[in-house]
């Protein structure tokens, strides 16, 4: 089952000390949502000081402005959704984390994604986007943001879709037309009628998990 193989890469990703990361973190920050019903990923940047504390990502003031914008367009996190950083451990002051970070966390990213194999994948924020999409100077995420795209993990394609950060719309209150917040307001709704139209969420307690548990080859 896909909870298992969860699981294993867990137990590797509390063990790791493969960056500098390792030696400040309070806890992991591994993941949050159903990895059985969810069929869209969710990625973003790195822990902060409340998933620090607590394990879970987007749970300080970003998740909970995140939270408010997935139940207004009909998502729900509990059961759409699987929620997951590019790095496991909080980055010192909120800084972005660096390529090696992240290259060292790399392996538990991709094999959460490999294991609930979503049919889709939402980039939360530059760092997210750019740790899978190599931009020229000219490409900014707000002329990316909102189309959809195919990234390519461990040799297989997946659907994705880049939105603001939460964090960034706590700075841009407006909800002007254009805005920010406008702007992820309309792209969750295309998430929600391209990915997720009228889900049953009877039906995902007896899914048949096809993929094998297996032994991640990270060792």
């Amino acid at each position: 089952m896909k909870k298992d193989c969860l699981e294993i890469v867990r137990s590797k990703c509390e063990k790791c000390m493969a960056c500098a990361l390792g030696k400040t973190r309070k806890n992991i920050v591994f993941s949050d949502g159903n990895p059985s019903s969810a069929k869209v990923v969710f990625i973003g940047e790195a822990p902060g000081e409340m998933e620090d504390e607590t394990g879970r990502p987007f749970v300080g003031r970003a998740g909970q402005l995140l939270n408010e914008f997935l139940a207004e367009a009909g998502i729900s996190r509990e059961e759409d959704i699987y929620i997951i950083n590019t790095v496991k451990c909080r980055p010192p002051q909120n800084r972005v984390p660096s390529d090696d970070e992240k290259a060292a966390c790399r392996k538990f990213l991709n094999a959460q994604i490999d294991i609930i194999n979503p049919r889709a994948i939402v980039l939360c924020g530059a760092t997210a986007l750019k740790s899978f999409v190599e931009l020229d100077k000219k490409q900014t995420i707000s002329k990316v943001r909102g189309q959809w795209m195919t990234i390519n993990v461990d040799g297989k394609d997946y659907k994705a879709i880049t939105i603001f950060h939460p964090s960034y719309l706590l700075r841009n209150r407006s909800m002007a037309e254009g805005s920010p917040r406008r702007l992820m307001q309309q792209d969750l709704k295309n998430i929600k009628d391209t990915i997720l139209p009228e889900i049953d969420h009877s039906q995902d307690c007896n899914e048949v998990v096809f993929m094998e548990t297996k032994e991640i080859a990270m060792v």
